[in-house]
């Protein structure tokens, strides 16, 4: 910006100065006619940020003035680039009008975008909740409060330290946060894009009980439930102020504040939603996810709805079974398919009332809402006859629309404008002034024929003709070389190179009375659509709730169609604890492959907590331990699963540790990320809990990657008591099936996925069979990656040696090993398992029938 005194810029640029001292932080879109302009500092950064081309033009100050602009007409296209890339930008508008101002127009800031604020339809992701989320901090944990403005949600929660709150901004993906400006927050929260920072004091909890009681016009919270929770309150009141400083308008549609609190949910943190990639692959792409199999919902808002679930899957199992048996019903009726067809013509509702609350609504909106009303009649039919709980209360919250249905299909035209300036909106007999004005209007035509016929009659010019342009109005025209025959009454208006241009008291008089009546027609139409957007903004709450309700059945009739067109089973969820699933499959998996899925199946009850997954690379034990979860997932949000049945019990947490990665930014190494990721399911992971272990340990030396994996299992099995899938290459933890635990067994068994050589090649069975596997294949993977065959050849040698060596030597004592033994020894070594065995013996301590039962299981082993 410039440093010069306000007083020696122009009367344009202090305008511009006294808007950007208000807005710093934002870009400024300055308006001026047809084109935003930003200017200085703001301009330079948009240049680069749009690719749009910086210009100097004039001066203020005595210096040039950087300038940028983007077209008023296509302003929305830029907008959602900024916004995309975190921007915010306060949009500057001319308040005053040109044609009444003395002097330059007034202009103010209307509102301000910001990447969680968006509502307009162009700026928005369809399918994806946009959320602004504030965030408190306390004594006892955080307080988190986050609305969706284009929905018109907004709730809040209280969690008890970072690792919960990270899990939470991995949940809800917000566009927006706002963080009080103090020190101490953790990296994750302050490194996202889109993070504000805020006063401390906006977040206090005391001022903002008030503040929430002020909008809501309530005496009290409790009716929210939130009254006993100081942090939520002031996150709420944080996230209101900055609402309503950036919108500038009052907002109707926040009609409540609901309590989303963790305990309803399954558990899920930030690495487990990574690892099991619900809706985002690692590598950006979203096709090949769950969500991208999973999601055949055919409107936007039942796509966001389909998302929330899958991200809060439930541990409420009477709202799940409705769903399930909602799901059945409408597979067996062929009822989903019926409302499919309907919902194709079926908008965005839940998004059109929330831009009618915030006087926002475009005509098309409004035809959008009228066809979605008047479709209402036939749902509740393809509903009335089925017998399921959950659909029937569905059909309750559709509510009766009768009236807003016919008013709209009585005041819209069928196919409305776009904008609401130009007029046309309302069909004819809606409002009888506002016709008579466009009879007005449109008798003009034949007037100006018979003007015109008249005209070339009393003058004898066959060539004039009668013409209209908006800057000076209705015309008479006449060629240059038929000038001279123009009646003394005619009246120059306009002189061209090859013509003149006449005006006649007649013709005068009728332009005065037309163009009058236009402008009126246009103001009637104004008004009219600004009452009509009062009207429903009165029944704004029923629709709200028939919005959520057609959002739901989309839903519902989409995870029908999932389990139809994929061949997909109900779920059983069971009160005693335990899971059994048959012929379970990976739906993402299963998708992308031509060849069939090997289907498979797991056992886990309380005699068989763990199960350690042996096998080679590229074998399909991450595939089977992944499937395994996501079977659970999807049996927890209302879907039908990939599996012939599946049995599963009480479900608290879903725990991954899989894959390798550094993590820069935080400095740590890979084998830190699996070390923190492991600490955290040791610390949360309980008796009812899903935990996926892949490869512990191998991020670090062969002895102390197999101590600290046999460690975590044990851990696990013995402590944690969670239902476990444990891969691992470290053979020697299959051991860990034959030791008693406290209860009398381990509670651990072994399952292998087998390969076969063929030749030169190997053939990977994918199926989950009992017992450990016997080798590794190792040398034979890495050969079908390319390696040169001589390093083939003399990896294979050294192989033989070490076989041979372990043969030949003892192997050292995990807790010290000496400082010359072989790597990797324990790992080929055909006796490896039973020198294990038999090392964790105490003969002193068996009886004669646990001596014999050990040496038979050692003699299996050997």
């Amino acid at each position: 910006m410039s440093a010069e005194k306000p007083a020696e810029h122009t009367p344009l640029m202090k305008q511009f100065f006294a808007a950007k001292a208000e807005h710093p932080d934002v870009l400024l879109f300055f308006r001026m006619g047809d084109f935003y302009e930003l200017f200085y500092d703001d301009a330079r950064k948009a240049a680069r940020l749009l690719d749009i081309t910086l210009t100097q033009r004039g001066s203020s100050a005595g210096q040039p003035i950087p300038m940028a602009g983007v077209p008023h007409h296509s302003s929305e296209s830029y907008l959602a680039r900024l916004v995309a890339l975190g921007e915010s930008v306060a949009i500057c508008e001319q308040v005053g009008d040109p044609a009444t101002s003395k002097g330059l127009v007034e202009r103010k800031v209307v509102r301000i975008v910001t990447p969680g604020t968006v509502t307009d339809e162009a700026l928005l992701n369809e399918r994806r909740d946009t959320l602004l989320l504030a965030v408190s901090r306390g004594k006892n944990g955080y307080g988190l409060a986050w609305a969706d403005l284009a929905g018109g949600r907004f709730l809040v929660n209280e969690v008890a330290g970072e690792d919960a709150l990270e899990a939470e901004l991995a949940r809800l993906e917000p566009a927006e946060v706002l963080l009080p400006d103090e020190e101490g927050w953790p990296a994750f929260a302050t490194s996202r894009t889109g993070v504000r920072r805020r006063a401390p004091w906006l977040f206090d909890a005391d001022s903002g009980r008030r503040q929430l009681l002020r909008f809501f016009g309530t005496h009290d919270l409790s009716g929210f439930g939130i009254e006993e929770r100081p942090q939520a309150i002031a996150a709420a009141a944080a996230l209101l102020g900055y609402v309503e400083e950036t919108q500038k308008q009052q907002l109707p549609h926040l009609t409540s504040i609901a309590v989303e609190s963790g305990d309803g949910a399954i558990a899920m943190n930030a690495a487990t939603r990574r690892h099991l990639e619900l809706d985002t692959r690692t590598d950006g792409d979203t096709r090949h996810t769950l969500l991208g199999v999973l999601d055949s919902t055919v409107t936007p808002m039942g796509g966001r709805l389909l998302r929330r679930w899958l991200h809060r899957p439930l541990r409420d199992r009477p709202t799940l079974r409705r769903r399930h048996h909602a799901v059945q019903t409408l597979i067996e009726s062929g009822a989903g398919d019926a409302l499919r067809e309907r919902f194709r013509g079926l908008g965005d509702l839940e998004r059109i009332l929330s831009r009618i609350a915030l006087r926002s609504a475009r005509p098309r909106d409004l035809s959008t809402l009228r066809d979605g009303l008047g479709m209402l009649p036939d749902v509740r039919a393809v509903l009335a006859p089925l017998d399921s709980p959950r659909l029937a209360e569905l059909a309750q919250e559709l509510g009766e629309h009768e009236a807003n249905a016919h008013l709209l299909a009585n005041a819209i035209v069928e196919q409305p404008p776009v904008l609401a300036r130009d007029g046309g909106i309302f069909a004819e007999g809606y409002d009888a002034e506002l016709d008579e004005l466009r009879r007005l209007s449109t008798s003009a035509d034949q007037f100006l024929v018979d003007l015109e016929t008249r005209e070339r009659e009393a003058t004898g010019i066959p060539t004039l003709k009668v013409g209209y342009n908006r800057v000076h109005g209705y015309y008479l025209e006449i060629s240059k070389a038929q000038a001279g025959k123009a009646p003394t009454h005619y009246t120059r208006r306009q002189t061209l190179t090859n013509a003149e241009r006449y005006i006649t008291e007649e013709l005068k008089a009728f332009e005065d009375k037309v163009l009058s009546a236009r402008e009126r027609a246009l103001a009637r139409e104004r008004l009219l659509y600004e009452q009509l957007l009062d009207v429903l903004g009165g029944h704004l709450e029923p629709l709200k709730r028939c919005a959520g309700a057609l959002a739901e059945l989309d839903v519902l009739a989409g995870l029908a169609e999932r389990a139809t067109e994929l061949d997909w089973s109900r779920p059983e969820l069971d009160d005693e604890p335990g899971i059994r699933i048959e012929r379970g499959r990976h739906p993402v998996v299963e998708a992308v492959r031509d060849e069939p899925f090997e289907p498979n199946d797991l056992v886990l009850d309380p005699d068989r907590r763990m199960l350690v997954i042996t096998g080679p690379n590229m074998g399909g034990k991450s595939t089977y331990m992944r499937q395994n979860a996501l079977i659970v997932l999807l049996a927890h949000i209302g879907s039908f699963v990939p599996a012939s049945r599946a049995v599963i019990g009480p479900i608290d947490r879903i725990l991954t540790r899989i894959g390798a990665g550094d993590d820069l930014a935080r400095g740590q190494s890979t084998f830190m990320v699996e070390m923190s990721e492991t600490s955290y399911i040791l610390h949360h992971a309980t008796d009812q809990s899903l935990v996926l272990m892949d490869e512990i340990g191998r991020g670090t030396s062969t002895y102390d990657g197999l101590a600290l994996a046999e460690a975590c299992a044990r851990h696990l099995a013995h402590a944690n008591r969670a239902w476990t899938l444990f891969a691992t290459h470290y053979f020697e933890l299959t051991t860990l099936a034959g030791e008693p635990n406290n209860t009398g067994g381990s509670g651990i068994a072994n399952v292998h996925l087998d390969a076969v050589e063929h030749g030169d090649g190997l053939v990977f069975m994918h199926a989950v069979k009992d017992g450990p596997a016997n080798r590794s294949f190792g040398l034979q993977v890495a050969a079908l990656a390319g390696l040169p065959k001589a390093v083939i050849s003399q990896a294979r040698s050294r192989l033989a040696e070490l076989e041979s060596q372990s043969r030949d030597a003892p192997r050292p004592s995990m807790a010290a090993p000496a400082l010359d033994a072989p790597a990797q020894m324990g790992l080929f070594a055909p006796s490896s398992a039973a020198l294990e065995a038999l090392a964790a013996l105490d003969p002193d301590e068996l009886t004669p029938k646990q001596a014999l039962e050990a040496l038979y299981r050692l003699k299996g082993l050997a």
